[in-house]
């Protein structure tokens, strides 16, 4: 549990911008942090520090042992964009929700003529195993 809560602050300490650099000296307060563990497996915990990150995570014991979390993070990106990530995280995997994670296109999409084509001809071919006929190829 404690490995989870450390990786996760420092993943986010190495996506800092260079504006913080501990080289330079620079140091950044942490303004909240807030943590709770209880004995059955469920925590909470809330970060905040002085550069704008903001952390928050909570999780509780789940069947076979695993551990269901939900939570969130934001911080100002170095092109100056703020970026805001929530997520769950249970049997149905990790399911991340951002503007800013990429999207597929809506469907229904255009499809192309060569895929068309190509269902067409499986689905001939289809036809013609289900009559008993050798397909086209193999003529």
């Amino acid at each position: 549990m404690k490995l989870v809560i450390l990786a996760t602050l420092v993943a986010l300490a190495a996506a800092l911008p260079d504006t913080y650099s501990h080289e330079r000296g620079d140091v950044v307060p942490i303004l909240k942090d807030e943590r709770i563990t209880e004995e059955d497996g469920r925590y909470n915990f809330e970060v905040e520090t002085g550069d704008g990150i903001v952390i928050s995570q909570s999780g509780s014991p789940v069947e076979n042992g695993a551990i269901g979390k939900a939570g969130q993070f934001s911080y100002t990106s170095p092109e100056g964009k703020y970026i805001e990530l929530k997520f769950v995280a249970d049997e149905n995997g990790f399911q991340p929700q951002s503007d800013v994670l990429p999207v597929a296109p809506e469907f229904p999409h255009p499809i192309p003529q060569f895929v068309l084509d190509q269902i067409a001809f499986a689905a001939a071919e289809d036809a013609a195993r289900a009559r008993g006929e050798k397909p086209s190829y193999n003529k």
